[in-house]
């Protein structure tokens, strides 16, 4: 255990690989998001600046010496050598191996080493959720599947980040971001996502409405395999060859008399079931209901990766409960930390900019009135 946090609503500054180790305990963390920057294409003279409002040169230095192949690279590189599992190590290796000292290495290592952290301070019970795009996506994947175990793996989510496709002369158009989903182990928290039916599917399934306007669709009254006739009123009814009628006796007579059995033309019985009792359909890894940041949103802030708090939102209910600790070694504009505190659970944000932690504190005042420690 590492002394000296506060697990409820702390805000760092700094390299979120130092802040780690020095601050965040062993086994802590019920969720994790991270959206690290690679090939992001952002200017970042506008992420990099003193509090003034000046441009960093400086802090510009040592994102270029973290993400390129350079000496910080090698001595993260050599660590991961000298001190991780095995396989960690042969992985890395093979890499290196085939493809070569360059952008692309020193990001691998530089968020093979974070990642390594990251599974230490995660809980049993945790789960964590790696945002990424097809760039590096397919070597991320390998990464986790090492750190975590293959085992561990839950999904690869697919969200469609850009709802508008401009053409393009070399290939197609790129409109979607991957977030992979392990867990640490086959006891996390994990919670169903139900979302509402689209218009279309209702207007279609959802057809018919009761005298007091309650909407409802009519359901097959039989299931596969034989059985025998039931009364349905004073008419015994066998039902179709190989099929059975879905409810006892005593559940037939109590339908009726509620009015939860219709009769088609041909006479087979139906059964209503009525939209307010539907929980909505499940969630698939394709997530094309959440939208985009666009120009005029709400949310805005003019920040160059910002994400929906929707996106967020989803992803904190689905992997933690209230009063949970949900850590963001990446942070950026704070989305996950506002969602978070919006959601009643604690939460920890990181991040090496002071555009990005000035941002969040005067977020997190604006819609909450409140000062995160730091």
């Amino acid at each position: 255990m590492k002394g000296g946090i506060s697990l409820d609503n702390t805000l760092y500054y700094g390299d979120n690989l130092d802040i780690l180790r020095k601050y965040i305990p062993d086994n802590s963390i019920d969720l994790i998001y991270l959206d690290p920057p690679f090939n992001s294409k952002a200017n970042y003279n506008i992420l990099y600046k003193e509090p003034s409002g000046e441009f960093s040169d400086a802090q510009i230095t040592a994102f270029e010496d973290t993400w390129h192949w350079a000496e910080k690279a090698e001595t993260a590189f050599k660590e991961i050598m000298d001190s991780a599992p095995a396989k960690v190590v042969d992985m890395m290796r093979s890499f290196r191996s085939f493809i070569g000292n360059n952008d692309m290495m020193a990001y691998l290592t530089m968020m093979c080493i974070r990642l390594i952290e990251l599974k230490r301070v995660l809980k049993d019970t945790g789960s964590i959720y790696l945002h990424c795009d097809p760039t590096a996506s397919h070597y991320l994947k390998i990464l986790m599947d090492v750190i975590f175990d293959q085992k561990n793996f839950r999904n690869e989510i697919t969200w469609e980040k850009i709802k508008s496709v401009k053409a393009q002369t070399l290939g197609f158009g790129n409109v979607k971001d991957s977030i992979f989903f392990y867990v640490k182990s086959n006891i996390s928290i994990f919670n169903q996502i139900r979302v509402p039916h689209d218009e279309k599917y209702l207007k279609q399934m959802y057809r018919y409405y009761d005298e007091d306007g309650r909407r409802y669709r009519l359901h097959d009254f039989t299931q596969t395999g034989q059985g025998q006739a039931r009364k349905f009123g004073a008419e015994l009814l066998p039902p179709p060859t190989g099929k059975h009628w879905i409810w006892s006796q005593e559940k037939i007579n109590e339908g009726l008399k509620n009015g939860l059995i219709v009769f088609s033309k041909s006479g087979m019985p139906q059964v209503k079931r009525y939209l307010d009792e539907v929980k909505g359909k499940a969630l698939s890894d394709l997530w094309n209901d959440i939208n985009p940041m666009g120009s005029v949103s709400k949310e805005r802030l003019g920040y160059p990766t910002q994400k929906p708090e929707a996106l967020l939102e989803r992803i904190i209910k689905a992997s933690s409960n209230e009063g949970d600790i949900v850590l963001d070694p990446f942070c950026g504009c704070g989305t996950t930390v506002t969602t978070a505190q919006k959601l009643n659970r604690n939460w920890i944000g990181i991040d090496i900019t002071h555009l990005a932690i000035n941002i969040i504190k005067l977020r997190l005042k604006s819609m909450f009135g409140i000062e995160p420690k730091k």
